[in-house]
Order: C-alpha cells, then structure tokens, then sequence
C-alpha cells in the first residue's frame, strides 16, 4: 500500500435500505487544500466520495462538503473527540441525491424533506476539538450520532 495513504474506520449511513456499518475511509497526504477547514488540520485528506453513489467523478473534494458534530443539543461542553459528517453535494448528472432512508428513519416524525440528508453520508472521528487528528470511529458511537442526526437537519 503507498504510505501516503491510510485508512481511519467510519461509520456509512448508506442512502438506500441497508443499515448503517463501518468502512474503512481512505484518507492521502496528496493535495492537501491550503486554509484551516476542519478536515485537513490533521494534514491528511479524507475520501468519503469513495463511498458516495452517483457523486462526480474527478472532482475529488469539491464534490462533498462537511458537518462537524461537536455536541448534542442541552451539552454544556463539547465531546472530547468530535466527528464530522461527509455528504455528497455535486452528483454526476446534475439530479439531486436520494433522500438518506436511514437518516429519514431515525428521524421519524420530525423529518423535513426539504431540509433531509440525501446520498450516503460518511461520519469520521477526531482525536480532539483542533482536529489534530483522525481516530477510528466505531459503532459504540452510533448512539451519539443517531442522537445528532434525529434532531439536526442537513446544512442549507
């Protein structure tokens, strides 16, 4: 395997019926963007889109945006170990991504289609609130993000 690239384990919230699982999220030190966003403080770009069905080809990052999750709603401080949440925003024929039917479950009878998660979403750990680091994710954090995304619409 080329030693740039390393893998973190994340939690996949897959768009279609399957239940969420974890995934090994490849990540590179290549083209590393320049500014202070979040994902790459770690110095390492993540590649969610790998696992995101019908995104853009060729458009790398540009092709998804990011969510941080820093704290559930009535938390007076923030986790220790944040997560961010990938999601799909520029597919490969222009259509817009199916509605997250996983997302669309947990949230039951609050759940806004104009404002639902669409495509597959992609949630990696931090090792810290600077996002330092990424950590291996696991499903004893599902709770914590089902518990986000039951009361947390998808960014405008």
């Amino acid at each position: 395997m080329d030693p740039s690239m390393t893998t973190f384990d994340a939690i996949l919230f897959p768009a279609d019926d399957r239940p969420p699982h974890v995934v090994p999220l490849m990540t590179s030190t290549h083209n590393v963007p320049a500014g202070n966003a979040a994902p790459y403080r770690c110095g390492r770009v993540p590649h969610p889109e790998v696992y995101m069905d019908y995104i853009a080809d060729q458009l790398g990052s540009q092709a998804w945006r990011f969510h941080r999750v820093e704290a559930l709603d009535g938390m007076i401080q923030t986790f220790p170990s944040p997560y961010i949440v990938f999601y799909p925003v520029v597919s490969r024929d222009g259509m817009p991504f199916p509605v997250n039917k996983c997302v669309r479950e947990i949230q039951g009878d609050k759940f806004d289609e104009a404002r639902a998660w669409r495509g597959n979403l992609v949630v990696a750990k931090y090792k810290d609130t600077s996002y330092s680091a990424m950590i291996d994710a696991s499903m004893a954090d599902f709770p914590i993000i089902k518990n986000y995304l039951s009361t947390h619409r998808a960014p405008s």
